[in-house]
Parts: C-alpha cells; sequence; structure tokens
C-alpha cells in the first residue's frame, strides 16, 4: 500500500471513529417538556413530509371560541411510511387528535407520540429515543 492510500484510509477511519450518532443533535429532552403532555383534537392545515423530521399543523379550537394553529413534530418519513401513515392520510381538512408534549419554547408546538385519524386509526409517530412513552402521553404520567 502506498503513503498516499495508507494515509486516506487513516483519515477516513479516524473521521469514522469520531462521528456524533445522527439522533444525538434531535434528543426529545432538548426540546420538549415531558412533564407537560398534550392531549389536542383539531383540523390539518399542512404537513411537511420532511427529514429528519416531519411536522404537522393543525388548527384546535379553544374553550374560549379562539382557534390555535399548533405545530407538532412527527418522525422522518421513512418511519412514518414504514408504520403505513401516509401524507393521503393527513391532508389539510382531515380531523386529528394528538398525544404527546408540549415544547419548551411555550408556543403552541409540541412533539407527537400519537396520531388518531378519523376512522379510528392510531399510529405511533414519534421516533425520539429519550421521548417518553406512548403510553405516558397516553395517561399523563411518566
Amino acid at each position: 500500500m502506498s503513503v498516499k492510500a495508507w494515509n486516506r484510509a487513516v483519515a477516513l477511519l479516524l473521521m469514522a471513529a469520531t462521528a456524533v450518532p445522527t439522533w444525538a443533535h434531535h434528543a426529545f429532552a432538548a426540546e420538549f417538556d415531558a412533564d407537560k403532555p398534550i392531549d389536542l383534537e383539531g383540523t390539518v392545515t399542512k404537513i411537511k413530509w420532511v427529514n429528519p423530521h416531519s411536522w404537522l399543523y393543525f388548527d384546535v379550537a379553544g374553550k374560549d371560541g379562539q382557534t390555535t394553529n399548533w405545530g407538532v413534530e412527527f418522525g422522518a418519513p421513512n418511519q412514518l411510511a414504514r408504520i403505513g401513515l401516509t401524507k393521503a392520510d393527513v391532508v389539510p381538512g382531515a380531523k386529528v387528535h394528538i398525544k404527546g408534549y408540549l415544547a419548551k419554547n411555550g408556543g403552541p408546538y409540541g412533539y407527537s407520540v400519537t396520531v388518531t385519524l378519523a376512522d379510528g386509526r392510531t399510529f405511533q409517530t414519534g421516533g425520539a429515543q429519550d421521548a417518553p412513552s406512548a403510553a405516558a402521553a397516553t395517561t399523563g404520567q411518566r
């Protein structure tokens, strides 16, 4: 093996050895509050089927009659496809029931653990390694 090839091989090994796992920069605990579960029903206004996380936006009517547009983070598109959830399931106008956790930024944003569609199908939409379980979001307990 030539010196140039050897140096290239060593450089590639060093880069691989120091690479940070991709999930590390999207930790649940950095953005969302596991002590603040959300349980919301509304009408889809927009879906962003993008990597690394998809986002669903939906209007929620408050007790005061005011409507708030919420955004919740879903998993990656390929993860959603594996569980059978498609963009056609969450088109604007579709009714959804979201269970998850509030964002730490205090706005109408959150992390979706599950989405239940108008036809009764429920999907686990979150995929963060450090997120509380779907059962915790359902019961409001960790």
